[in-house]
């Protein structure tokens, strides 16, 4: 079996790719460059050279293989444009190259994101796949309607699209800035909210799982998947979590800071990151901080797919604090 990985050099494709190989896979992988690919350095795998706006080199990259992991996408900007560029009309020239180039394709498997689906709205229960769709960001609505791009593929090939909610992990650099600040012993807080997590490890058995290896069952229509670790948590459980795993930090608690929602601009100042690819602070981020509740119901990937989280958030978030730290990030 082959496969064609887009966002290998990404922090979920880094952890994909090494699995796809152990269980057999050859790996071809789209990267912007050459010297992106050195991420990869290591790795048997093939590069090619190119990106979702280049239909020359999406046609070049989708011929032969059997599956397509499609994991490239723009989580942050301050250019709103670049969203749909990237989001939703990079992933519909993907789909129509392999339409036009290999409509043979085995299995197209497209990673979506809980913000295409939106948050919890008045103390709803747990989002599940039946209820419609209500973006509240640039990132959700193109994320969104790169899904609908795929679906069109979906006559031809079997598609399915898998919609995460908040993943961490080692090598993540948006909860890293969590981490961060737990470390300096604050920890931000504007009212009580309710989260999924997903750990990376477990979202790479997803993705595996849906497309039938390894112990997954796949599918062959198309479907949509929530995932996460079937938990939920507030901000509040997720910092003391965070916090105990890194006994080095200023505090054992974190002090908590009331900080108002409209004052995150500056938060995302203080803390340096306000700038064109800004962390897990920036503008469109900010839009949905204003929704307390992110959370999702994955039951219908465990019935379908046979996705099964094992990674438990005190595990998760001690793996991560570790990495860091290892890797001196903290």
């Amino acid at each position: 079996m082959s496969a064609l990985v887009t966002g290998a050099t990404g922090f979920i494709g880094s952890h994909l790719v090494p699995k796809l190989l152990k269980s057999g896979y050859k790996v071809r992988c789209l990267t912007r460059s050459a010297s992106a690919g050195e991420r990869l350095s290591g790795l048997p795998v093939e590069l090619c050279v190119g990106d979702l706006s280049d239909t020359a080199s999406l046609a070049k990259a989708v011929r032969g293989v059997d599956c397509v992991f499609h994991l490239a996408g723009l989580t942050k900007t301050n250019k709103e444009h670049e969203f749909y560029d990237v989001n939703a009309r990079g992933t519909g020239n993907l789909a129509q190259a392999v339409a036009r180039e290999n409509p043979g394709l085995k299995k197209f498997i497209y990673l979506s994101s809980l913000s295409a689906a939106g948050p919890m709205l008045d103390r709803m229960p747990p989002l599940t796949e039946d209820i419609p769709p209500h973006p509240v960001s640039h990132y959700g609505k193109s994320k969104l309607m790169g899904e609908e791009a795929v679906l069109e593929l979906a006559v031809q090939v079997p598609v399915t699209i898998l919609r995460p909610t908040a993943v961490y992990g080692p090598g993540d650099r948006d909860f890293y800035l969590f981490f961060k600040m737990i470390k300096s012993g604050l920890f931000f807080y504007w009212g009580e909210c309710r989260y999924s997590l997903i750990y990376v490890e477990d979202l790479v058995s997803a993705i595996m799982a849906a497309a039938g290896l390894p112990g997954g069952k796949g599918s062959q229509q198309a479907g949509i998947y929530f995932l996460s670790d079937g938990n939920i948590y507030t901000n509040t459980e997720i910092a003391s979590s965070i916090a105990q795993a890194m006994p080095w930090a200023k505090r054992e608690k974190p002090l908590r800071i009331p900080l108002p929602r409209f004052f995150l601009p500056l938060a995302a100042v203080f803390y340096g990151i306000g700038g064109r690819n800004s962390g897990i602070i920036n503008r469109d981020k900010i839009r949905e901080m204003g929704f307390k509740d992110w959370c999702c119901n994955a039951d219908r990937a465990r019935r379908e797919i046979g996705f099964e989280p094992k990674i438990t958030l005190k595990e998760g978030v001690k793996w991560t604090a570790d990495w860091y730290r290892i890797h001196q990030w903290l």
